[in-house]
């Protein structure tokens, strides 16, 4: 098997980092949902030592996934849990932050649903909720790119597409958490930064 790679985690793993970096500097263990080809796991968790990084996504990823971590050899990440967001039960883990990126609009709508109720239920207070990718503010496209995007999107899936910040917060409030930062990213994305409340 020829080892997976994705050109936009290539090019956006820097500026996640830079953002990322100090928000986990507390922290001791993340689950990353959706982990894709691997590529954002090695690298950030060679970049913070100091992180358990746990990845997850489907089963048919995982081979993918594994080939990037046999390759980077290190002690500090693991090997993917199998993780579909939209089935019954999670992995009972112990982890005080959870990132994902670039999932939300590929997700349909129930499946973002159940990502948000499921990272509420994960985490303890005060844990940390990191999201990446592309939104719309008040309905609206905040770029021409993000609108052609969206189309290709729907084209190929008609149920998923960006999704709304507003939707996207109220879904986080109802598991408990709130908005910390809404950070402006390269190439029309945000990063956004929740936290969980005490119950």
């Amino acid at each position: 098997m020829i080892k997976p790679y994705s050109e936009a985690c290539e090019r956006n793993r820097d500026p996640i980092l830079s953002v990322i970096r100090p928000i986990l500097g507390g922290c001791r263990a993340v689950l990353e949902i959706g982990s894709g080809t691997g590529q954002h796991a090695v690298f950030f968790a060679a970049s913070m030592p100091h992180l358990l990084w746990h990845t997850s996504d489907r089963q048919e990823y995982h081979a993918g996934i594994e080939l990037w971590l046999a390759e980077a050899g290190l002690a500090n990440v693991q090997n993917p849990l199998p993780l579909d967001v939209g089935q019954s039960a999670w992995p009972e883990m112990n982890v005080d932050a959870v990132f994902s990126a670039n999932t939300a609009h590929i997700m349909h709508w129930h499946e973002v649903e159940a990502l948000f109720a499921g990272v509420g239920k994960l985490l303890p207070e005060q844990g940390v909720f990191l999201l990446y990718g592309p939104f719309n503010y008040k309905q609206a496209y905040t770029s021409e790119s993000n609108e052609r995007f969206d189309g290709w999107l729907k084209a190929r899936d008609p149920l998923s597409g960006i999704r709304g910040f507003e939707e996207v917060d109220r879904l986080a409030q109802q598991a408990g958490m709130v908005l910390r930062e809404d950070f402006a990213m390269p190439a029309n994305n945000r990063l956004l930064f929740w936290q969980k409340q005490a119950a």
